[in-house]
């Protein structure tokens, strides 16, 4: 029997404004009833909307949302080993969906060519960054 061939798991890198804008919209970007991961930049707040959806269980659903935080730091730079190890991890079982929220998107083109290369490029499918406003 031949092993099943991998579909990418489709990226998007979401930046601007304040960090709870950020994951408003994400909230409103996930799609129902698909796994979803968001691996988030900066710590929590205390208000965010993302843990609560993360811990609601809905007995309609089986798929739950993980929520990832990563220190705040640039993710290509400082944060890079960080990243690669979240994302190693989280692609032994890749979501339908993966977000990540930048603090700070003055280096997101460094980041999009690190995701873009070997190994994520056979893992990863970056769709069109969302930015707020």
């Amino acid at each position: 029997m031949t092993p099943a061939v991998r579909r990418p798991t489709p990226l998007t890198l979401v930046s601007g404004g304040r960090a709870a804008g950020r994951e408003a919209a994400i909230a409103r970007a996930l799609p129902p009833d698909q796994p979803a991961a968001v691996i988030l930049e900066g710590l929590a707040d205390g208000n965010g909307i993302l843990a609560d959806l993360a811990e609601q269980v809905s007995p309609s659903s089986s798929f739950p949302l993980q929520l990832l935080r990563i220190a705040p730091g640039c993710l290509c730079c400082s944060g890079n080993l960080v990243l690669r190890v979240t994302l190693n991890r989280l692609l032994r079982h890749p979501p339908a969906l993966l977000f990540i929220s930048l603090a700070d998107a003055s280096h997101i083109e460094q980041l999009r060519t690190w995701l873009t290369a070997s190994p994520y490029d056979a893992l990863l499918a970056l769709q069109a960054d969302m930015v707020v406003s």
